[in-house]
């Protein structure tokens, strides 16, 4: 049997195993932006924004930068933010009549790169939450060996994990009572099922703020430029953290159990 269309790129199965694993490849998905999306990333790297990190120490091999929040003064950002199919995909994925963008975020790890993405999820570092989130993850190279992977079913664990510093790979906050360790499930005797796909310049994946995700080093002769773009859907509402928040959106001025504000956080599909 054919499987339903929910929306554009987006079928009934992709909506399915989203709910079950929290993750999903959504292929092709960005295929008519991937220059638009590449010419943003260079624009943001040699304009970085005031949040740009290095996440590469000192005496490691590599370049791991990243940056966020930018897409305002980046018009191929918002030229694909505003016009592409990601928005009416990410309602279709969390089952919402909304998609509200959070945050745009670039991620490059250049050739040589042995520095791992630790493993983390990304709603403890947000001051929103809800069961309606997604985020997308765009790269513009192929990508076989430096894969974004995520813990199938982590965005359903009763507690999230305690969120680490990438540089450091120290803890983001002052006291551990109230998460999960970081956790290791390339360990010996680990049942964590970890999904990881190669992807083509276009496919995206997707994958709530909830999953526990990290991303291997990049010992490839290539780049591997991603950007991410964060989005939120209706039901999505501000809560209060226990220590600082990243993005921090200094004087966002709204308390928890709001909507994201609409003049700060857009929402693009309805």
């Amino acid at each position: 049997m054919k499987d339903k269309v929910v929306s554009e790129f987006v079928t009934a199965s992709h909506v399915r195993d989203y709910a079950r694993d929290g993750c999903v490849l959504l292929p092709g998905l960005a295929k008519d932006w991937v220059d638009v999306i590449a010419a943003g990333i260079e624009r943001n790297m040699a304009e970085p924004g005031p949040y740009a990190a290095e996440s590469v120490a000192e005496g490691e091999t590599g370049s791991f930068f990243d940056d966020y929040c930018n897409w305002q003064r980046i018009p191929e950002f918002v030229d694909v933010l505003q016009n592409s199919p990601l928005a009416e995909a990410a309602a279709a994925l969390m089952a919402s009549p909304t998609a509200q963008l959070f945050h745009d975020h670039v991620l490059v790890k250049e050739p040589g790169t042995a520095k791992e993405t630790p493993w983390h999820q990304d709603a403890p570092y947000y001051f929103v939450d809800g069961p309606q989130t997604v985020s997308f993850w765009a790269p513009v190279e192929p990508v076989t060996e430096t894969t974004l992977r995520f813990i199938a079913g982590s965005h359903l664990w009763p507690k999230m994990v305690l969120p680490v510093k990438w540089l450091k790979e120290d803890d983001f906050y002052d006291g551990d009572d109230d998460f999960l360790p970081v956790p290791e499930p390339d360990a010996p005797g680990s049942d964590m099922q970890v999904l990881e796909w190669a992807m083509e310049p276009g496919d995206v994946v997707a994958f709530s703020f909830r999953t526990v995700h990290g991303a291997r080093g990049n010992l490839t002769a290539g780049r591997r430029r991603a950007f991410s773009s964060r989005w939120v859907g209706e039901d999505a509402v501000v809560v209060a953290r226990q220590g600082r928040t990243s993005p921090p959106f200094p004087g966002h001025d709204m308390k928890p159990g709001d909507k994201l504000r609409e003049d700060w956080f857009p929402v693009i599909w309805q």
